[in-house]
């Protein structure tokens, strides 16, 4: 059976966690492939709201295993406690159903404490990293010392003497280039001890059960993080993610080969969003980005998952649509949060760039030359209606309409989900 994938072609937060539980329960498989507790899905079903960070979006429903691939960053602090608030909400995650990658690298808490000094060490400068270890442990993973998951099975006495000697390491750099507080080498001994003891029986090779998976024909779901505009080759770099949140990233972070791929299902907020540092060409400020973004009194309103920061808010961007299906290879897009539109009387959709009193209709690899680039706007018809009780095309006004027509003519390629609200009910299939 080919596998589905599922991934962001903005600068993430495209709302990819609503759409995963909708396609999961097709599946009998959800895997993801990449990045680690940065990233934040929520899952509404019914009055309960689910914030995943490293669990595959597929986790409610107890038919479907999940996995976390070797492209992954995973933090054990994090995971456990992510696995006991599911458990507590009678959620199964045991390890019949949650399998860790003995592949994916680990996260520990010298991890955390370097990426927060970097940041502080960069001043202005600083890339508005999330501050949760994401990269400094991909460093450590390319220059070849990380801890993967697989040593959560060697014997304590084994595991100790490595983590002893990566926290003596890294309490050199906090010291003696960032001026910190070293870390306690037992105490951060003592805790991960605990964690391996609690996390060993989920250990699995992943690429084996994918492709397992595969061979028995069962549905499998890729589940990305993030979005392509984070990724650390193609994304606005340097303000990007450390890993591959693109269709490549799929057959690395599984370990498995191109041909069982059959969807790709790019997921288009109807808007742009971004959060952090690095330049953003259809950006809106006052009453209009305000307007985007909400107040923060409602679950669905642009603060992060994961931190709680307010999003930087702005018209939809094309140019970044188009660049997004030539990478990824997408046959079908998800457009979530139309229904956030109907605020509007009137909409803008980026068709391309001018930048130097040159137009480009192409997104740029130099961030310098995209901080430059200010955007050709098509204006669109709004519709000052809610929509959030459409269920079919028809249901939509004219000009929701429009607007879904207007974008699926910009890429070639099909709306196959619109969602209207956060509920699972609250979507369009066609």
């Amino acid at each position: 059976m080919p596998m589905t994938v599922i991934l962001g072609v903005q600068w993430g937060d495209e709302g990819k966690g609503k759409i995963t539980d909708m396609l999961a329960a097709e599946a009998d498989v959800v895997a993801r492939f990449g990045g680690g507790d940065n990233a934040g899905h929520t899952v509404t079903v019914g009055a309960e709201r689910f914030a995943l960070h490293l669990i595959p979006s597929g986790i409610l429903y107890p038919r479907v295993a999940c996995l976390l691939g070797a492209g992954m960053v995973v933090n054990p602090k994090s995971l456990l406690a992510e696995m006991e608030g599911l458990r507590a909400r009678g959620v199964d995650v045991s390890p019949k159903r949650l399998k860790l990658g003995a592949r994916a690298h680990l996260i520990l808490p010298y991890h955390l404490a370097l990426d927060g000094a970097a940041e502080v060490a960069r001043g202005g400068s600083a890339l508005g990293t999330t501050k949760r270890g994401i990269g400094p442990a991909y460093t450590d993973k390319a220059a070849r010392k990380g801890i993967r998951a697989c040593e959560l099975l060697h014997p304590p006495g084994v595991l100790e003497a490595r983590i002893r000697e990566e926290v003596e390491a890294s309490n050199q750099l906090l010291e003696g280039v960032y001026g910190q507080e070293p870390l306690d080498a037992g105490a951060v001994v003592k805790d991960f001890l605990e964690h391996a003891a609690k996390l060993a029986p989920h250990v699995a090779d992943v690429s084996e059960a994918v492709f397992e998976a595969l061979r028995s024909r069962k549905r499998i779901l890729a589940e990305g993080a993030q979005g392509l505009l984070l990724d650390l080759d193609f994304g606005t770099y340097p303000f990007v993610t450390s890993s591959h949140p693109t269709t490549g990233g799929v057959l690395t972070g599984l370990g498995i080969g191109p041909q069982y791929i059959e969807r790709v299902v790019g997921v288009v907020k109807a808007y742009q969003t971004r959060v952090g540092a690095g330049p953003m060409p259809t950006e809106l400020t006052g009453p209009l980005g305000d307007a985007l973004r909400g107040t923060g009194a409602q679950p669905w309103d642009e603060f992060g998952t994961t931190t709680g920061r307010p999003r930087r808010c702005g018209w939809l961007d094309g140019v970044t649509l188009r660049y997004g299906l030539r990478v990824n290879g997408l046959t079908e897009m998800a457009i979530t949060k139309l229904d956030v539109l109907s605020r509007f009387d009137s909409l803008q959709v980026a068709v391309a760039y001018e930048v130097d009193g040159e137009r480009i209709e192409t997104f740029p690899a130099d961030v310098e030359v995209l901080a430059r680039c200010r955007p050709v706007y098509e204006t669109l018809p709004g519709w000052r209606v809610d929509i959030s009780d459409a269920r079919t095309f028809r249901d939509l006004p004219a000009e929701a309409q429009r607007y879904v027509s207007f974008l699926e003519d910009l890429l070639g390629i099909p709306a196959s989900i619109i969602s209207v609200g956060p509920g699972r009910d609250q979507t369009i299939r066609q």
